[in-house]
């Protein structure tokens, strides 16, 4: 069992910037792919970026070239620089871990980013 307890999230003006941090308790975090993904109020949770154990990126079109996830094996944390902010990126986001070779989808308890003047 993974925990991830994220933090950095709150109330930013649009074209703000915030950094979101994920931590996992867990000795092997280099052997997990980790995401990001939010949910807004009545809409269903969606992607918006991950990142490989072997550190390959993806992000949703909706936060290209404006957020950037990132990892530090060492401190077993993943990142999500948001620039650019926008009252549409206000969601609860969550941060996600998935194993290699073996099954396991995990959560945190999410965070709050609301953008807005």
């Amino acid at each position: 069992q993974v925990q991830l307890v994220e933090s950095g999230g709150g109330l930013v003006q649009p074209g703000g910037s915030l950094r979101l941090s994920c931590v996992a308790s867990t000795y092997i975090f280099e052997f997990y792919n980790m995401g990001w993904y939010r949910q807004a109020p009545g809409n269903q949770r969606e992607l918006v970026a991950t990142i490989t154990s072997g550190g390959s990126t993806n992000s949703a079109d909706s936060v290209k070239g404006r957020f950037t996830i990132s990892r530090d094996n060492a401190k077993n944390t993943v990142y999500l620089q948001m620039n650019s902010l926008k009252p549409e990126d206000t969601a609860v986001y969550y941060c996600n871990a998935r194993p290699l070779r073996v099954p396991g989808d995990y959560w945190g308890q999410g965070t709050q980013v609301t953008v807005s003047s």
